[in-house]
């Protein structure tokens, strides 16, 4: 039987997989960590993480991902997002292992009209996308057994995320200001971990990077008035612009990614976000 190492699994996209993995036990076994039983910026744990297991597949669904904080944490988001992911790679060059790992849009500078393809220049505007770029390039480099898949605005019934954030402030709020000119595509984890679980059932792997997330492109404020409209709650919304609404960290203002490749290459049936949002406070209000 395969096995598959899940690192960072109490994240969102971790207890995404999490949830789904008894679908698969009966050709997988799972080992699943977080950071306390795996510290991934710890090269020993990895290496005797590795030698005691021997996965087949590693799925990195750790990361540090305060965005605002990585602009004073650099060397915290650079010793997970890069070094971490280094040592993840060394190990599953080292064992010919899969390497599933997650980046971001982020890596994106997002001054542009068009969608991203996988191959157009990254240029990040912040530390957490320079970390998550530095990770890529790494994983890619040390070991040729890499998939890299870089996603979107993540969201989902488990932590901390923008759905849930909304949700709490429309039952404390009459009024809230959500800014309406950033644009990207908001993603389910439910539906990044179903995707991951269909490359490894693929038997002949095409590595590199790929783009997921669900589709089309949107607003925060148009994210937001739909999870109000979905959740049934009557706040009024209130449309900011980028400087009404300053954070510690840039973000791009368009980092819209082109999902052809991931589609042709592993036949993955992508979703409307507004069918994957409905899905998860549907979960969410059980």
């Amino acid at each position: 039987m395969k096995k598959i190492a899940v690192i960072g699994s109490n994240g969102q996209l971790g207890n995404c997989i999490r949830k789904i993995a008894p679908d698969f036990e009966n050709n997988y076994e799972f080992i699943f960590t977080d950071s306390h039983t795996l510290n991934i910026t710890e090269e020993d744990q990895v290496n005797d993480f590795f030698y005691d297991n021997k996965p087949d597949f590693c799925i990195n669904a750790s990361a540090y991902t305060a965005v605002d904080l990585a602009e004073k944490e650099t060397e915290k988001a650079f010793a997970v997002n890069a070094e971490g992911v280094a040592h993840l790679a060394q190990a599953c060059a080292d064992y010919k292992t899969v390497l599933i790992h997650v980046s971001t849009d982020y890596v994106f500078d997002g001054e542009t009209n068009l969608c991203y393809s996988e191959d157009d220049f990254t240029n990040p505007i912040g530390v957490y996308g320079e970390s998550k770029r530095e990770g890529e390039e790494l994983a890619l480099e040390i070991n040729s057994k890499t998939i890299i898949l870089r996603t979107s605005w993540l969201y989902s019934e488990f932590n901390k995320n923008f759905v849930k954030t909304m949700l709490s402030l429309f039952s404390q709020k009459e009024e809230l200001g959500i800014v309406a000119d950033q644009f990207g595509q908001p993603t389910n984890a439910n539906d990044l971990a179903e995707a991951i679980m269909n490359i490894i059932e693929v038997p002949q792997k095409t590595f590199g990077i790929f783009h997921f997330s669900n589709y089309p492109e949107t607003t925060w404020f148009d994210f937001a008035k739909k999870i109000a409209e979905l959740s049934g709650s009557s706040i009024k919304l209130n449309a900011l612009t980028t400087e009404q609404y300053p954070t510690s960290a840039k973000r791009p203002k368009r980092s819209t990614m082109c999902l052809d490749k991931i589609q042709e290459t592993y036949n993955i049936e992508l979703k409307h976000w507004e069918n994957s949002l409905e899905d998860c406070i549907n979960t969410l209000s059980q």
